[in-house]
């Protein structure tokens, strides 16, 4: 599966989406950006159960701003809703590999069951 290309429009609607979507903010002009590029595409090709998509933070950056992006590139994973990883820098093939591995092997009930107590203890917004 080739990456697809997320704006602002589409963003929500994606990585609320029931799956795993990695998401990948980068900018033409980032040296690093392009180097992760092709490392990122071919996980696209072996992993056909996971939604790769790209944001283009010059392009968006209405979005890029309100998703907190303050470095390129920056790898974000979402599964079934959820942020559950993100982390600046390009990453290099086997620790792209390790990142979609262990969102993989999350067990979702206890990530909400986590999400809940921690929403159960937070202050009620006034």
């Amino acid at each position: 599966m080739s990456t697809v290309t997320l704006t602002t429009e589409a963003f929500e609607e994606t990585v609320t989406a029931p799956g795993i979507t990695l998401v990948d903010f980068w900018a033409d002009w980032c040296g690093p950006c392009k180097a992760f590029a092709p490392i990122y595409e071919n996980a696209s090709e072996q992993h056909q159960d996971v939604t790769f998509a790209k944001v283009d933070t010059e392009a968006e950056q209405q979005l890029a701003g309100a998703a907190g992006i303050t470095s390129i590139p920056t790898l974000m994973a979402f599964r079934d809703g959820v942020l559950v990883f993100s982390q600046p820098g390009a990453l290099p093939a086997p620790a792209l590999e390790q990142v979609i591995d262990a969102v993989k092997a999350l067990d979702m009930d206890d990530v909400h069951a986590k999400i809940a107590e921690q929403k159960k203890q937070a202050p009620a917004a006034e």
